[in-house]
C-alpha cells in the first residue's frame, strides 16, 4: 500500500480547511495577514531598514507601517530607502492578495447565506405566534382572517411550514393576500411530518397550531402523521398544545382523536361543507349569515362571565343586552348549549355565549323598559313539512355525504336527482347512501354544462338546485364548468320567468365575484367557510363546541323564517320586540334579512346580524327573521 506523500497530506489538509466555509476562510486570511505583518515588522526592526532621513523604527512602529500597507497599497507610494521599499513591496503584494481574496470570500459567503435564507431552512425565534403546517388553497383565507384578528395585537406573527419553495410561498401570499398590516408572515420550507423540520418553527412557544389538509389523494394520512410528530416530539413542551386540524374522511376521525387527544380540535371537512350546503340550499341567504358569524370582519361569537346574571333564566337574559345577541350558555357542569330551554337558570361559573362586535362590548344594558310593542307580537304558527325535490348538478367526493345530510332535513317522500358526467357515480351513491329514510335517489349520467341536458330536466319543478365543483379537474377548470352551468340556469330562469333557488360551490374564492354576476342571490358555498372555522377555532378553542352544535342536524340551528310569524308588518317595531316574540316560541332571534336588499352586495344582501335592539324597523312581506331554533 503506497504511503501518502507530504505534499498530498498537505493538499488534503488544505482542502479540508477550505471546505469549512466562510468563517474559517476569513480566520485563515487573518492569520496569514498577521504573519506577514509580524515578519515584516521584525525584519525592519532587526535590519534597521528605514526611510531616508528617518530614525530606525521599533518593532511596534514597523508592524504598524506594515499593517497600513497591507490595507492600502497606495501607502507605499512615498516610501524612500531601497531596503525599506523592498520590504514594504513584499508586504503590499501580500496585502493585495489577502484583501482581494477576502473580498471574494465575503462576497461568496454573503451569496451563500442569501441562498440559504431563500431555502427557508433557518430556525424561527418567535413566541405567542400562530403556526400553520401544510399548504393548500385554503391557506390564503386563513391568513386573511388571522391578519384581521391580529389587528389589535402587538407584533403578531404567522409562521408557515410547508414542503414548498419559500420564495414561491411568499410570492403567492403577496399576490393573493396583499397587505398584511401589522402582522408578520414567516415562511419556512420543510415537511410537517418531520420532527426536525417542526423544530424550526418554534412550536414550543406557539399560541396555536393549524394543520391544513395536504393536496393529495389521502390528505388525512399526512394530517395524522403531523399530529403524531407534534404531540410525540421528544422536545415538546410540557403544557398542552392548542392544535386545530382538518380531517376529510369520517373513518379517520377516531384515529386522529386518538393521536391528538384533548390537544387537537378536529374539523370534519366533508360533514361541515355538506351540512352548510344542505342548509343553504334550503334557505337563501344563509351562507351570508354564516360568513358574517365566522369571519373576523364584523360581529363574532364570544364567551363572557357575568356574575350579575346568576339566578336569572336564559329567557330573561335575552333582553338584557342592547348591542349583543345572547345565543347560548357554556355551563360549568354541562358544556356548551345553544338555545337551551328558556327557563334554564344561570348558575355560578356559567358563561353566556353571545354575538358581539368585541368581547369588551358584551355588557348588560341596565334598561328596565325596553319598549316592547306588545300589540305587534304574533303568536305561534303551525306548519307541515312537505316533500321536497332537490337537483344536484356536478360531482365531487362530498355528494354521498350531502345526500345523507339532506335526508335528516326533508319530509318523507322527498327525492334527489343527481346529474353528473361520472361513470361510477351511481355505484358510489348506492354504496354510501344505504340508510336513507326520507329520500329516493335518481342518478343521470350526463354533462351538467350541456344546455340540452339542463333543458330536459324540468328544473323549475325542483325546490332546490345545488351546483358542485368537480374534484377530478384542476381548480380553475372546475370553477369554469360551474360558471357555465350557472349561466345556463340563470338564462333558463329568465326565459321561463320562474326563479328558483340555487346554491353553488366554488373552489377558488376569487371566482365568487364572477359567479355573482349570474345573479347575486346564487349564494356560494366554498371551502372558505372551513378556512374561517379553522381560523376562529385557532383563536379560541372553545368555539369548536359551538360550531359542532350549530352545524349539527340535532338541536338548534340557524333558520330564516317569515317575519309575519313574529311581528306585524308595516309598522315600526324595535328588535327587542322581535326577540321577545321569538323567546315565546322557544327561539333566539339574532337578526333579520330585508327582501328589498337581497340584490345589494354592499348591504350584505339584506342580512343584518346582531342589530341594535332599540333601533326600530318597518318590516314588509317577504322579510325574514334569523333565529336559532329546533326546526
Amino acid at each position: 500500500m503506497r504511503k501518502a506523500t507530504f505534499s498530498e497530506r498537505l493538499r488534503y489538509r488544505f482542502d479540508n480547511f477550505m471546505s469549512r466555509g466562510t468563517i474559517a476562510l476569513i480566520g485563515g486570511l487573518a492569520v496569514v495577514s498577521l504573519l506577514v505583518i509580524l515578519v515584516a515588522g521584525l525584519l525592519i526592526s532587526l535590519t534597521g531598514f528605514t526611510q531616508e532621513g528617518s530614525e530606525p523604527l521599533s518593532f511596534s512602529e514597523a508592524a504598524w507601517e506594515s499593517l497600513m500597507r497591507t490595507l492600502d497599497s497606495g501607502t507605499m507610494g512615498g516610501d524612500t530607502g531601497w531596503g525599506f521599499r523592498l520590504v514594504m513591496l513584499g508586504v503590499t503584494l501580500g496585502g493585495i492578495f489577502i484583501i482581494s481574496t477576502l473580498i471574494g470570500v465575503l462576497s461568496n459567503g454573503i451569496e451563500d447565506k442569501l441562498a440559504e435564507l431563500r431555502k427557508g431552512r433557518s430556525t424561527v425565534i418567535e413566541s405567542d405566534h400562530t403556526v400553520i403546517l401544510g399548504w393548500s388553497p385554503q391557506i390564503f383565507a386563513i391568513l386573511s382572517e388571522l391578519i384581521i384578528a391580529n389587528a389589535n395585537h402587538r407584533d403578531p406573527c404567522l409562521v408557515i411550514l410547508a414542503d414548498r419553495d419559500k420564495v414561491e410561498m411568499e410570492d403567492e401570499i403577496q399576490e393573493r393576500v396583499g397587505e398584511t398590516g401589522n402582522t408578520r408572515i414567516v415562511c419556512r420550507t420543510g415537511n410537517p411530518i418531520d420532527i426536525s423540520d417542526l423544530n424550526m418553527v418554534s412550536l414550543q412557544t406557539a399560541r396555536s397550531i393549524i394543520v391544513v389538509a395536504a393536496e393529495s389523494d389521502d390528505p388525512d394520512t399526512n394530517t395524522i402523521k403531523t399530529l403524531l410528530a407534534i404531540v410525540k416530539n421528544p422536545r415538546r413542551r410540557p403544557q398542552p398544545y392548542h392544535i386545530v386540524a382538518e380531517i376529510r374522511d369520517p373513518n379517520n376521525l377516531s384515529v386522529a382523536k386518538m393521536v391528538g387527544g384533548d390537544e387537537a380540535a378536529l374539523v370534519m371537512l366533508a360533514d361541515l361543507i355538506s351540512r352548510i350546503t344542505v342548509q343553504t340550499c334550503r334557505q337563501s341567504g344563509l351562507s351570508v349569515v354564516y360568513t358574517e358569524l365566522l369571519d373576523f370582519g364584523g360581529d363574532e361569537i364570544y364567551f363572557k362571565t357575568e356574575p350579575a346574571l346568576v339566578g336569572k333564566t336564559f329567557g330573561e337574559v335575552l333582553l338584557s343586552y342592547e348591542d349583543s345577541a345572547v345565543i347560548g350558555l357554556r355551563q360549568a357542569q354541562g358544556g356548551v348549549r345553544l338555545n337551551p330551554p328558556m327557563d334554564t337558570l344561570i348558575a355560578p361559573g356559567d358563561q353566556i355565549i353571545a354575538i358581539s362586535e368585541d368581547d369588551d362590548t358584551i355588557h348588560p344594558s341596565g334598561l328596565t323598559d325596553v319598549g316592547l310593542s306588545a300589540n305587534a307580537i304574533r303568536g305561534a304558527t303551525s306548519w307541515t313539512l312537505a316533500p321536497e325535490r332537490t337537483l344536484i348538478l356536478g360531482w365531487n367526493w362530498r355528494v354521498p355525504t350531502i345526500i345523507n345530510e339532506l335526508d335528516a332535513y326533508v319530509a318523507p317522500g322527498s327525492g334527489v336527482t343527481v346529474v353528473a358526467d361520472v361513470e361510477d357515480g351511481e355505484t358510489l351513491i348506492a354504496e354510501n347512501c344505504q340508510s336513507l329514510k326520507n329520500e329516493t335517489i335518481a342518478y343521470q349520467h350526463d354533462d351538467p354544462t350541456d344546455r340540452r341536458t339542463l333543458d330536459s330536466l324540468d328544473i323549475p319543478g325542483y325546490d332546490h338546485v345545488i351546483v358542485l365543483c368537480s374534484d377530478r379537474l384542476e381548480q380553475q377548470q372546475a370553477d369554469a364548468k360551474t360558471l357555465i352551468t350557472l349561466l345556463h340556469l340563470r338564462d333558463i330562469a329568465d326565459k321561463l320567468a320562474h326563479p328558483f333557488s340555487i346554491v353553488s360551490e366554488m373552489l377558488d374564492t376569487r371566482n365568487r365575484e364572477l359567479a355573482e354576476v349570474t345573479r347575486p342571490d346564487d349564494f356560494i358555498v366554498s371551502e372558505r367557510l372551513v378556512s374561517l372555522i379553522l381560523s376562529q377555532v385557532s383563536e379560541n378553542k372553545e368555539l369548536k363546541a359551538v360550531f359542532d352544535d350549530l352545524f349539527d342536524p340535532e338541536g338548534s340551528e340557524i333558520y330564516l323564517k317569515p317575519v309575519g310569524n313574529y311581528v306585524a308588518t308595516g309598522e315600526a317595531v324595535n328588535f327587542y320586540t322581535v326577540v321577545e316574540s321569538a323567546r315565546r316560541k322557544g327561539e333566539v332571534a339574532i337578526g333579520y334579512r330585508l327582501k328589498a336588499m337581497v340584490n345589494a352586495a354592499e348591504k350584505a344582501y339584506g342580512v343584518v346580524v346582531n342589530p341594535d335592539k332599540s333601533e326600530k324597523v318597518v318590516f314588509t312581506e317577504g322579510d325574514k327573521i334569523i333565529v336559532l331554533a329546533e326546526q
